[in-house]
């Protein structure tokens, strides 16, 4: 596809898009009467317009009916997590008795963790990535601590090579061979939250279970972002947040992932609760824990309704768009804004811009970091004047993400331009979008 560095052909893209009408479908952040650039869906996606229609229907439905609303309201709030399996199991690529939506991800992870991780004399590392996200990395650690092992022995990280800032699958999978004897966990984050790389999943699932470890993926920066197959690749276990991609609202409901062949083992360890327990017998107020064979097994407690209803205002828009639109419009909307940073650095005559963030068809998402080589800090502040929301993170990478969903060509067009002009003349303020 041949691009081009100019207002009209942004605003013509946006013309033939055929998903246009969802940005519509959304509340775009003002600020002085003027409507911002939004491109931290990478942190907090925005609010579709229907959120406060479905909270508000489960509000009246709790005032209406009291506790009766657990069989009586309209979606009654006893089954109410049983609405989501079908549409998340699309997002990312599951059976639906695969995935269910519950608690917090990090809390996810260590419920996923107490199954998975069971450390023997034998087998007791968890290989992850460097730098993970550091929720993934206090999660890892106390687990390593709760079975009495030492973090600096038990956990091996992969990094990058020296003047590289993503990490290579086969460094991956040779880290994996040299600790097959004594792997427990393989477990990375789907897309990097740094540097916005998607790591080849299916390649490193493959090499830790033929090391004979369990292999389990974050897939906060990935589900909703990047079309996955967790069922086909043959992942053990998954978990992901709702905020970001998902647009389900601050602290909204996660998610979690058990693969079919883990999900009916009434073996495995696991952290129990009344919600996971059979449903046919769950009210006979039995002891001894009897799971339910599906994901539903993993849940502790009832759902969190209101939350659950932001969750599925935001999945009806995934449904109706579909994975497969969303990933092509993100691949062209990033394609588009790499050709603009080439533009600039092209027009400085050096490289003031390092994109960290692969470029290659399935090395990446919405998310595009850009390593300020000067005056970072100044054009960060330059851009949230003009009214671009980005995200800063040390010590001189800036992230943006274009969410297919709502964001558009022209304000990709507007970023690139507004950077020109800042790094075009020192010390001078970006225009006004």
């Amino acid at each position: 596809m041949t691009f081009e560095n100019s207002l009209e052909y942004a605003r013509a893209q946006d013309r033939i898009d055929p998903l246009r009408a969802f940005r519509g479908q959304f509340h775009l952040p003002h600020r002085g009467g003027r409507e911002l650039i939004y491109f931290t869906g990478n942190s907090l996606g925005l609010q579709p317009r229907a959120t406060r229609e479905m909270i508000g229907r489960e509000l009246d439905d709790w005032a209406e009916h009291g506790v009766e609303g657990h069989f009586s309201a309209r979606s009654p709030w006893y089954s109410y997590h049983e609405i989501f399996p079908q549409q998340l199991a699309h997002v990312v690529g599951a059976l639906p008795e695969e995935v269910v939506a519950m608690n917090q991800l990090t809390v996810n992870l260590h419920v996923l963790l107490t199954t998975f991780y069971r450390p023997d004399r034998k087998r007791y590392k968890i290989i992850c990535e460097a730098k993970a996200f550091p929720s993934d990395q206090y999660a890892m650690e106390s687990q390593v601590r709760l079975h009495g092992l030492d973090p600096q022995d038990a956990i091996v990280e992969v990094a990058p090579r020296a003047g590289e800032h993503t990490i290579r699958t086969e460094d991956i999978t040779a880290v994996i061979q040299l600790h097959s004897s004594s792997v427990a966990v393989v477990l990375f984050g789907g897309v990097n939250y740094y540097t916005g790389q998607v790591f080849d999943m299916k390649a490193i699932t493959a090499a830790g279970q033929q090391a004979g470890a369990f292999v389990g993926f974050d897939l906060a920066h990935a589900a909703g972002n990047v079309p996955l197959d967790l069922h086909g690749w043959n992942v053990d276990f998954a978990c992901w947040c709702s905020y970001k991609y998902l647009n389900s609202g601050p602290g909204g409901v996660a998610g979690a992932f058990i693969h079919e062949r883990h999900i009916a083992n009434p073996s495995l360890p696991r952290m129990a609760g009344w919600w996971g327990y059979t449903k046919a017998s769950r009210f006979e107020m039995k002891s001894g824990f009897v799971p339910i064979p599906t994901a539903e097994g993993w849940q502790m407690s009832n759902a969190p309704v209101l939350s659950m209803a932001a969750h599925k205002a935001a999945l009806n828009l995934f449904e109706q768009a579909g994975m497969q639109a969303l990933a092509e419009k993100s691949r062209l909307l990033t394609r588009y804004l790499f050709y603009l940073l080439d533009c600039i650095n092209t027009d400085q005559g050096h490289t003031a811009i390092e994109v960290i963030t692969p470029r290659g068809d399935g090395e990446h998402g919405c998310q595009v970091s850009m390593l300020m080589k000067e005056r970072g800090r100044e054009v960060f502040a330059a851009l949230a004047a003009a009214g671009v929301l980005a995200d800063w993170r040390e010590p001189n990478v800036i992230r943006i993400a274009p969410v297919p969903l709502y964001n558009t060509f022209e304000e990709v067009w507007q970023f690139g331009h507004l950077i020109s002009s800042i790094l075009s003349t020192p010390g001078a303020q970006a225009p006004s979008i």
